[in-house]
């Protein structure tokens, strides 16, 4: 970017958050601007890492605004050019989404932000790592590279981590190519934007092409179970029966699938003794018990013998004291130290490579250096955002690869208690409330807690002008969030861009699919009301909060109206399904109810993609049981 275009910047992150005079100010809060804390240059570097197009489409907004007088008068020409250009309204949305998460997300070299003390947030647990911190050491090419193996697998998360141990503890000679990069607890820093652009996919919160949806993904060695929040659900017996009667897994609706899902239970060591609620979690049961409605302490893949429920409160930034137990603890490091696997992490695979008709193993790129896997077995657990891509790259998989995405897609409320909750002790999602899961035709929602955030909850607290958000800011030690997460029963597609990449559309537009969503936004309402919120806010832009004393069933009508989409509701998705579904009929599904392509065999589908529907539960339980399934096939095929 040019000097100009980074000083266009520089006044941008300072109008979006600006220093304000205020009388009482002791630590200051209201007169700190952006770049006071580094916020510009934390930008920068992110917009350093966005693919060239999007880097050029930046620059081309700088300019434009630059050339329309913005230094001159930025509040005004920020808004003359946000009405007047459609395109330019959502990139500068975007971007002050951006500027506001890096502005509150950042840390200084002692792991600090300076607003954080209004804020009330204490920052990373002094944490040691444990002595027995088990280390793989991952194939890092420094040449192109050919491998043979009897197995690959693409992907190391919930499933590609289960199978790849299944497969080597077996005996197989497997190899497990890898995407992202591999950590251990002592690569942990507790700190928010490192652990998105380490351990999350594409770097963090990433909207889906039509800007409908903000997709929250983990990547790296163990995928999603290094970074997600722990909560353990067994499948639903009325989701087993569904995919056993409409899509020709019969035998997971029998005690066949019960020991695969006991099986996982039981090496994952969940729990539910780890489970303590902060205030977020006792505001929730309190608002349920009053309302009359079901609550249940969730059950979590936690080690007792290393918890710390302070610790846990970080766990989606990657955990650090290695009570979490992940694929990549239970099963990923027993298959390499114990039985010889190899892993190469940073290896984006390009595609599946055939021989008549049947797998042959696959190809990445690791940087500049080639891999390729020669190997009769291949099993692409991607994850549901990349394994269509892969088939798609690759030319196989039939008319439904990249169909049928599902996102159990989320809103948000934040209910203000007056007082501090405390939000970021313990486990992020300690309790749930589970009354309306099944409310129509087997689809629902539950209502969860969140993971503490400074930055995300930053860039996604709605407000009307930069005075309105620092004001929610210096009060957001006092809140505390609920989420409504649908069993969505319409879908989205993945597909691929000109340079080859996944993009993933999803219109929240199925008239089931909004009944339950809108249903959801009145239950989470009502549960901060009963729980004693005396201000609750809907994430979404154009609506106000509501306020101890007003009028609440004209707030739920107000917020029951705002659209589910882009420049509506705020609408999250940290569970992606569906994409490379199992099925009965190669016409609907990319994979035999068994998990092997139905064009290719020796092609074996191990993620949420294999899902034939959603689950409408946390899905990890689900795809390890259904990973623990595929990998009997494979061994036995």
């Amino acid at each position: 970017m040019t000097p100009d275009q980074i000083q266009t910047l520089r006044l941008l992150c300072d109008t979006i958050v600006p220093s304000l005079d205020r009388p009482d100010d002791p630590d200051g809060f209201w007169a700190r601007r952006a770049t006071d804390v580094g916020a510009d240059q934390g930008v920068l570097a992110m917009i350093s890492g966005m693919p060239p197009e999007q880097q050029a489409g930046l620059a081309a907004l700088f300019d434009a605004l630059a050339a329309n007088g913005f230094h001159q008068a930025p509040e005004q020409v920020l808004a003359g050019v946000t009405q007047a250009s459609p395109e330019a309204a959502a990139g500068i949305a975007a971007l002050t989404t951006v500027i506001l998460l890096v502005t509150y997300g950042i840390t200084d070299e002692n792991g600090h932000n300076p607003f954080w003390t209004t804020i009330g947030y204490p920052g990373p647990v002094d944490a040691r790592v444990p002595a027995d911190d088990r280390r793989i050491t991952p194939l890092r090419p420094d040449r192109d590279l050919e491998l043979d193996a009897d197995a690959v697998v693409i992907g190391s998360g919930a499933g590609g981590g289960l199978i790849a141990g299944r497969l080597a503890a077996a005996g197989k000679r497997v190899i497990v190519l890898e995407a992202g990069r591999y950590s251990t607890e002592s690569d942990f820093d507790q700190l928010e934007l490192p652990a998105y652009q380490r351990s999350y996919w594409r770097g963090g919160p990433t909207p889906t092409g039509d800007g409908n949806i903000t997709l929250m993904a983990g990547a790296g060695v163990g995928g999603g179970t290094v970074i997600n929040w722990t909560n353990c659900l067994r499948t639903k017996d009325h989701v087993r029966e569904q995919w056993a009667s409409e899509h020709g897994l019969t035998d997971v609706a029998t005690s066949e699938f019960d020991r695969h899902l006991d099986t996982v239970w039981r090496e994952m060591s969940v729990n539910d003794r780890c489970s303590e609620f902060n205030k977020v979690h006792e505001a929730m049961q309190r608002g349920a018990d009053k309302l009359g409605w079901s609550f249940a302490t969730v059950q979590r893949n936690w080690d007792e013998k290393r918890h710390d429920a302070a610790i846990a409160g970080h766990l989606g930034f990657g955990d650090r004291s290695g009570a979490k137990q992940s694929t990549l603890k239970v099963y990923l490091e027993k298959a390499v130290l114990e039985h010889g696997a190899q892993v190469v992490d940073n290896c984006r695979v390009d595609r599946i490579l055939t021989r008549d008709g049947r797998a042959a193993g696959a190809v990445g790129q690791v940087g500049k250096h080639t891999v390729t896997v020669t190997a009769p077995i291949v099993v692409l657990a991607a994850g549901a955002l990349e394994s269509p891509g892969v088939l798609l790259r690759s030319g196989i998989g039939g008319p439904a690869v990249g169909d049928y995405l599902r996102l159990h897609p989320c809103t948000v409320t934040m209910g203000d208690y007056g007082t501090d909750m405390r939000a970021w002790w313990g486990a992020p999602q300690a309790g749930l409330v589970n009354e309306f899961a099944t409310i129509e035709d087997g689809y629902g929602f539950l209502m969860e807690s969140v993971q503490y955030t400074t930055g995300l909850a930053a860039g996604s607290i709605p407000f009307t002008s930069p005075e309105d958000h620092k004001q929610a800011m210096s009060t957001f030690r006092n809140n505390g969030s609920y989420i409504g997460l649908i069993r969505d029963h319409g879908h989205g597609r993945v597909t691929l861009d000109e340079s080859g990449n996944t993009v993933a559309f999803y219109d929240l537009t199925d008239d089931l699919d909004v009944r339950n969503t809108r249903r959801a936004i009145e239950a989470e309402i009502r549960l901060h009301h009963a729980a004693g919120a005396r201000r609750i806010q809907l994430f979404a832009h154009g609506l106000s909060a509501w306020q101890r004393g007003e009028d609440l069933e004209a707030y739920i009508a107000r917020a029951s109206s705002v659209p589910l989409r882009a420049g509506g509701a705020t609408l999250f998705a940290a569970h992606q399904m569906g994409s490379c579904r199992m099925g009965a009929d190669p016409a609907t599904s990319v994979a035999t109810p068994r998990g092997e392509l139905h064009d290719t065999p020796g092609v074996w589908i191990g993620d949420a993609s294999a899902f034939p529907t959603p689950s409408g539960t946390n899905p990890m339980i689900t795809i390890m049981a259904l990973a623990s399934r595929t990998s009997e096939h494979i061994l036995y095929a």
